[in-house]
């Protein structure tokens, strides 16, 4: 989805989806060389489409606070 960086510090942004049930399901991964990182599924929507929406709603900010979550 994009890159996220910071002081020298790079990141790859990938949006995972999946079908649940009847709704579809996100997460997200960040990459940096062999460091990877990886969401629960925190967004559950009713399409790709909507998930896809969903995240781009966050901030490079916003990422970087989910990414330092996961440390």
């Amino acid at each position: 989805m994009g890159d996220l960086a910071r002081g020298g510090t790079n990141w790859s942004v990938h949006l995972e989806t999946r079908q649940d049930g009847p709704v579809t399901a996100g997460r997200v991964h960040f990459v940096a060389g062999d460091v990877r990182r990886s969401s629960a599924w925190i967004f559950r929507e009713w399409t790709v489409p909507d998930v896809k929406a969903r995240f781009a709603e966050f901030s490079p900010l916003e990422l970087w606070r989910l990414l330092e979550s996961l440390s």
